[in-house]
């Protein structure tokens, strides 16, 4: 294993915890030195160019499929790599946080893919993180076996779903570890740290390392990703190709950069995937200044809205193209005691999912093991015996710029109890994360960071086009952080409060509320002693 010593370099900030020791090993801290040295300059340098890219569509430039990628569109002979074991039927996955009773039931729930979400399912504490990579590699080598004090027992199955990670994105740091000083990109932590001990042992176990590639803006942050593939890759002696990885198109640029996007990873594409909330999310804080892209209640953009059917159907056709997987969007109800209400949550479901194997989706998202049986049905009744609908080309799909902009076909201001659902779900959502707990059920709904941010988002877009008074928000806002702290007693209020002010109140809107919410309090480094 060639691996330049960098431990010296590549610092733990952190206070020790429970085997940590066997993740942060000094070869581990000296792989993700390597991916550091080699990449956070471009990183940095991305990061960068998507603040020039916000200021120019901020100004009026217009967002359009680029110019000079025209040959990578209009040449209909290159392919992605084929699929590979565990990734040819994802007729349906499950999604959540690596948490160690997550980690059991997604595993053993029936679907074929379980996606670990270090991303927005995550509160990155960094117990959190090392925790979850520890799950991963006890789950790879069949010891998270686990009863809990109430006596539950929680044991692996036989027939288990198979593992892909989502590491963070790429505008996140990691502050618990540093590298010449400086934060190391959260990315390339994740990655890291999962593609170091687990990768050979995937391999081993007939599968490989797979990964969801989240809020990727453009094919430049693609073809990092792939360089970093191909460097991880040359350090540990695995084959080039071994790495297989889904990106999920949740950014308004990125939909005009898909077939770019599968074409820069290639080699390592397992597909794309439709996300909806911050897809939603990115369209606001990339247009949120235009009257004309003013958003009603969330609740009513669905994703049969003419803007999101056109992204839908461009996402099946530009895979299906290219010979890659289309995976749809998530469904996030969580069963409760009512009957009712869970057969009504399910019918809901149903009929999602079977719009999206009509369209010629693979496969699609759940969030909880009881609509693994819902969304599988579905899938099976469209696929039958057939892994997949990669023959389904959707060459009747055309899709314009104006089509995947046509937001004021369904634009509208919102209702006082959209209003509040906003501040509401934002402000309990904080609670949960400043808590420590990323995925959190709120009213029937499995919510993450990508729920707190497109309410909290459309709570600033309303004010600035003024929709809705300053003085209404602070109303509301008055009564949901009463409710708060009476529901939630051991909750901050003050700094759930503070944090929303911060993040759907002031006049520039912050890009993402996690990365000054993590710093001011998720971030934990032991005192310095004299």
């Amino acid at each position: 294993m060639a691996i330049t010593a960098l431990t010296q370099q590549v610092r733990v900030l952190a206070a020790p915890g429970h085997r940590h020791d066997e993740i942060l090993t000094p070869a581990a801290l000296d792989f993700v030195g390597r991916l550091v040295a080699e990449f956070a300059s471009r990183r940095r340098d991305l990061m960068k160019e998507r603040r020039r890219q916000a200021l120019r569509l901020a100004s009026g430039s217009p967002l359009d499929f680029p110019m000079v990628t025209s040959a990578v569109r209009n040449d209909p002979a290159w392919r992605v790599a084929s699929p590979v074991p565990g990734l040819t039927d994802r007729r349906v996955e499950i999604t959540g946080p690596p948490d160690r009773r997550m980690t059991v039931n997604a595993l053993n729930s029936g679907a074929k893919v379980w996606m670990a979400d270090f991303e927005d399912a995550t509160a990155p504490l960094w117990d959190n993180v090392v925790g979850g990579q520890l799950n991963l590699l006890d789950a790879i080598e069949r010891r998270i076996d686990f009863t809990t004090q109430e006596g539950k027992e929680y044991r692996l199955g036989d027939r288990l779903a198979t593992i892909m990670v989502r590491p963070r994105g790429w505008h996140l740091d990691e502050e618990h570890l540093a590298y010449d000083g400086c934060p190391v990109p959260a990315a390339l932590v994740d990655f890291g740290l999962c593609f170091f001990h687990c990768a050979q042992r995937q391999i081993d176990a007939g599968y490989g390392p797979y990964f969801y590639l989240p809020k990727l803006e453009n094919r430049y942050e693609a073809r990092l990703w792939n360089d970093v593939f191909l460097l991880a890759q040359e350090l540990l002696g695995i084959p080039r190709g071994t790495v297989r990885a889904t990106v999920l198109i949740e950014t308004i640029t990125a939909a005009f950069e898909m077939e770019e996007i599968l074409y820069e990873l290639r080699e390592h594409s397992a597909g794309l995937n439709a996300g909806r909330w911050d897809y939603l999310f990115s369209l606001i804080k990339t247009f949120g200044h235009r009257t004309d892209f003013l958003l009603p209640d969330r609740a009513k953009v669905t994703m049969t809205a003419p803007f999101m059917r056109a992204y839908t159907e461009l996402l099946v056709r530009t895979c299906h193209r290219r010979g890659a997987h289309a995976i749809g969007g998530m469904a996030a109800q969580v069963p409760g005691k009512d009957p009712g209400a869970n057969e009504a949550a399910f019918a809901k479901v149903r009929l999602d999912k079977e719009r999206e194997a009509e369209d010629g989706f693979d496969g699609s998202w759940v969030a909880h093991p009881a609509l693994v049986p819902v969304c599988r049905d579905v899938f099976d009744n469209v696929l039958g015996e057939r892994p997949h609908q990669l023959d389904r080309t959707r060459d009747d799909v055309e899709v314009t710029p104006a089509d995947l902009l046509s937001v004021r076909r369904i634009s509208g201001p919102p209702t006082q109890e959209g209003v509040r659902t906003n501040i509401s779900v934002t402000l309990r959502y904080y609670a949960a994360w400043l808590h420590g707990q990323g995925a959190v059920a709120l009213d029937g709904l499995m919510e993450d960071a990508a729920t707190a941010e497109i309410a909290r988002v459309q709570i600033w877009q309303w004010l600035r086009h003024r929709v809705i008074q300053r003085e209404t928000v602070m109303e509301l806002l008055d009564d949901e952080i009463m409710a708060l702290g009476a529901q939630y007693p051991w909750a901050p209020v003050k700094d759930i409060r503070a944090l929303f002010e911060r993040t759907a109140m002031t006049g520039e809107l912050p890009l993402f509320f996690t990365p000054d919410a993590y710093t001011r309090h998720l971030v934990r480094r032991p005192e310095v002693q004299a």
